[in-house]
């Protein structure tokens, strides 16, 4: 089943990692940048990794060291140790847990939610990640579209909560910028070959390959075009002239909610 993305992700500006700022104690993906957006009225994109125990954590990078005071991957530590460890210029805050992300936002504003890959070259060893997710989902109320690179999560999502909105996040792959994955990794998904497959409704793509013939024609179709990251209003504005809606940060002051 193809889900329609819903009105709100394309109506307002979405927030990149919530709206993070850590000169004001909000770092990315924490509690304290979830609540200004939601102040702000903007929807907020999120990431998912994976605890040793299965749970899913909000957290961009695989490891701690560039976001929080720890060392070592994410994936060595349970929920419990991982929400314990403080995130860098968060004025104590330490890493959230989905459940708690999910009760905070209360369906205030909607939430672009992506899974990261836990493959490692956007394979097939994934499915942990998807099922908590899905899991902690249940029961909530709130506007949510679920997204991953790796399209066998997607598929995997598709399978798991057929009703949800999902799609992909897409990139140019240019092999210097993705040096964990194979090049022929890279020219496999660069063209979104698995769009039909995984019954995506919308794609969110590199902002810098917005031209790219396969969004094009995508866009052609009907295709909701989301974009990362937008990080200025000239940037938003070009964007726009393809993208139905930008994902944003650093420039609160020049867009209007």
């Amino acid at each position: 089943m193809t889900m329609k993305l819903p009105d709100a992700f394309v109506r307002t500006p979405i927030t990149h990692r919530a709206l993070h700022d850590v000169t004001d104690g909000r770092p990315e993906n924490s509690r304290a940048a979830m609540r200004a957006a939601i102040e702000a009225g903007y929807g907020i994109e999120m990431d998912l990794q994976l605890s040793s125990d299965g749970r899913a954590m909000v957290f961009h990078d695989y490891g701690l060291k560039r976001l929080a005071d720890g060392t070592g991957l994410v994936a060595d530590y349970t929920r419990d140790q991982l929400r314990a460890i403080p995130l860098k210029g968060g004025d104590g805050e330490c890493i959230p847990d989905f459940a708690e992300i999910l009760e905070l936002v209360d369906g205030r504003v909607p939430l672009l939610i992506e899974l990261k890959d836990q493959d490692g070259n956007m394979g097939p060893d994934i499915g942990t990640l998807e099922a908590d997710t899905v899991r902690q989902l249940q029961g909530y109320t709130g506007e949510v579209a679920l997204m991953s690179f790796n399209p066998h999560s997607v598929v995997e999502l598709a399978r798991l909560a057929p009703d949800l909105p999902r799609g992909i996040t897409t990139s140019s792959y240019q092999a210097k910028h993705w040096p964990e994955l194979t090049p022929e990794v890279c020219d496999h998904l660069r063209e979104i070959p698995d769009f039909d497959r995984s019954g995506s409704c919308f794609i969110s793509h590199e902002v810098a390959d917005l031209a790219s013939p396969r969004v094009a024609e995508l866009r052609a179709k009907g295709v909701p075009i989301l974009c990362w990251t937008v990080t200025s209003a000239a940037m938003e504005e070009e964007a726009r002239k393809i993208a139905h809606n930008v994902t944003f940060e650093r420039y609160l002051s020049d867009i209007s909610a």
